[in-house]
């Protein structure tokens, strides 16, 4: 195989065995008459055959990615099955226990570009070890708490940076650093992996909480984050030459990714913001993906639920519909860093933003008191789109930013998190002075057309011709 390709580059072929190159030459070099005839070689004296390709190491890399975001995420899946068992031991309100969950969205978006900031200066293996300790120490400590600031600052404080760490901008990271090929489908999977680690826990959670109480619950989330931190440590590396290759798909046009930055995190992210604001692309990025978190995180995520409720749906019911989003928003979203890596990303978001649009412009005529097609073909719609609008943004933000298009998207996807803050409030005012959430399903669904029209006017960025796509 050529030796720009990425699977065999980091195992560089040995030289011959000794026994075989007296065979193959065509004398001494001492002789000073004729060359002799070749000598017929035994089938014991012919070269070896190179030995099986191993994976690239990129592979080991996404696949710890994987598994270390579905650990992050398992807490995701706590405060929803946990608002009942808290407000009727404490005494909480349930907006004080919501407002420890409104400080974690906060955080988890204002994390990202600084968590990016700070794998680009000590690498991703201790920032992501240290997430996931991060959210551990959250959950365990929870079981200790005796007043409400005390879950502010667990379930808040501590899970929100922890889970901001390991945000999308820790996927764009990965994927910046270690693939050229397959940058798009390897998005997808990552950016799944979060919903993948709620579908694991959710199930989980609600049974122990409910067999059990909600402590041995909050400490199986607590378990599950500190088991992915040796995997972590010992398969997760930061850059490709730490392992003595290259990204997976780089050919001879490809720039090396560039060696850890010195100075502050802080100074790296506040820097990539304020080059990148100067640019009519990051405003619209930043536009498209908070109406992005506002129509899922802050809309559906939140209020979906109460609205079913209001028209005789049992809480149960709508409860089992969002999970049934989240499986289908798996196959979307891997099926999105497919597309990505094929057409053109603007488009993609453009059609993406539409149909979301208009699909919950029809939600408020699907809400009944019962399941029924029309609202399971509404679920499967809304659950193949639920994320499916990362991986393109991602790839805008590599195309147009370079090599700090990872902190870049953080502060996109910091746009997201505050898009989804302002809806959640929004839609609740809306609720209580109309009575129904009509008025944010509209809204929603004319700030999703509004979405869409913005991505077609970013600018397309012409790109180094691609390297050869290398087989898996």
């Amino acid at each position: 195989m050529p030796d720009d390709d990425p699977v065999t580059r980091e195992s560089p072929p040995s030289a011959p065995a000794s026994g075989v190159l007296p065979a193959l030459t065509s004398g001494s070099s001492g002789s000073s008459g004729p060359s002799a005839p070749p000598v017929p070689t035994s089938p014991s004296a012919t070269v070896p055959s190179a030995p099986r390709p191993r994976i690239h190491h990129a592979w080991w890399v996404a696949a710890v990615a994987f598994v270390a975001l579905v650990g992050a995420a398992a807490f995701r899946a706590a405060p929803s099955v946990l608002i009942d068992p808290l407000h009727a031991e404490f005494g909480w309100s349930r907006a004080t226990i919501a407002s420890a969950v409104s400080v974690n969205l906060v955080l988890y978006g204002l994390t990202a570009p600084f968590a990016a900031a700070l794998m680009e200066r000590f690498g991703m293996r201790r920032v992501a070890a240290g997430a996931l300790l991060l959210v551990a120490a959250g959950s365990g400590l929870t079981v200790l708490m005796q007043a409400s600031w005390q879950l502010i600052l667990c379930w808040g404080v501590l899970v929100g940076l922890g889970t901001g760490s390991m945000a999308p901008a820790f996927v764009a990271t990965v994927v910046n650093r270690w693939f050229v090929a397959r940058s798009g489908l390897v998005t997808g999977v990552l950016t799944a992996g979060s919903a993948a680690g709620q579908l694991v826990f959710l199930p989980l959670v609600a049974w122990l909480a409910s067999r059990y109480d909600w402590r041995t619950a909050t400490l199986a989330v607590t378990a599950a984050a500190l088991a992915v931190v040796p995997l972590v440590l010992w398969l997760l590396r930061d850059r490709p030459e730490d392992v003595g290759t290259t990204r997976y798909g780089a050919g001879p046009v490809d720039a090396d990714v560039p060696p850890p930055v010195a100075g502050g995190a802080a100074v790296r992210a506040l820097g990539a913001l304020r080059t990148a604001a100067r640019t009519r692309v990051f405003w619209l990025l930043a536009g498209t993906f908070a109406i992005c978190g506002a129509s899922t995180n802050g809309l559906i995520g939140t209020h979906f639920v109460p609205a079913a409720h209001d028209h005789g749906m049992p809480t149960t019911a709508a409860a089992g519909l969002l999970a049934v989003i989240g499986v289908f928003d798996l196959l979307g979203t891997v099926a999105s860093g497919w597309f990505t890596d094929r057409f053109d990303a603007r488009r993609l978001l453009a059609a993406y933003y539409g149909l979301r649009g208009v699909s919950l412009v029809f939600l408020p005529m699907l809400l009944a008191d019962a399941v029924h097609p029309p609202m399971l073909f509404f679920i499967v719609f809304y659950g193949l789109d639920w994320v499916a609008t990362v991986p393109p943004t991602v790839a805008l933000c590599r195309r147009h930013f370079g090599d700090g298009g990872a902190i870049v998207f953080g502060w996109v996807l910091a746009a997201h998190q505050i898009g989804a803050g302002l809806t959640a409030v929004a839609a609740g005012a809306l609720r209580d002075v109309t009575g129904s959430y009509d008025a944010a399903w509209f809204g929603s669904g004319a700030l999703c057309a509004a979405a869409a029209l913005m991505a077609l006017v970013i600018r397309r960025r012409p790109e180094a011709p691609p390297a050869a796509v290398p087989a898996v």
